[in-house]
């Protein structure tokens, strides 16, 4: 008997299956790394620092609707390391497949890898 004032036994193949069920739960496969993350990079405007960035395609998209399609959208603001605190604002939109389709920039622009 517990402080509280109850037991809780569970029979072995009750432990089993909650055990199972847990260890299916939390061991699912992580995705392939170099498809996980978008990277990119931006220059900044007022000071020319390149920032490297980088988009987890599994858990920073939103969804929004487009007509009758989804579309995948991500808005990152970025700051460099160096003494210039110019914010810079990116904004993407993926396909459902997690293909980029349209990125702008403000305060900064792409820099092509």
């Amino acid at each position: 008997m517990t402080e509280a004032g109850f037991s809780l036994r569970l029979g072995s193949s009750v432990r089993k299956a909650i055990m199972g069920f847990l260890k299916k739960l939390f061991s699912s496969t992580p995705a392939q790394p170099e498809r996980r993350y978008y990277v990119f990079q931006v220059k900044c405007n007022r000071c020319g620092e390149i920032i490297e960035g980088r988009v987890d395609l599994d858990n920073d998209l939103s969804i929004e609707f487009e007509g009758d399609r989804a579309i995948y959208f991500v808005r990152k603001g970025l700051i460099g390391q160096n003494r210039c605190f110019q914010q810079i604002e990116v904004e993407m939109k993926f396909t459902s497949s997690r293909e980029l389709i349209e990125q702008e920039t403000k305060g900064g622009t792409f820099v092509e890898r």
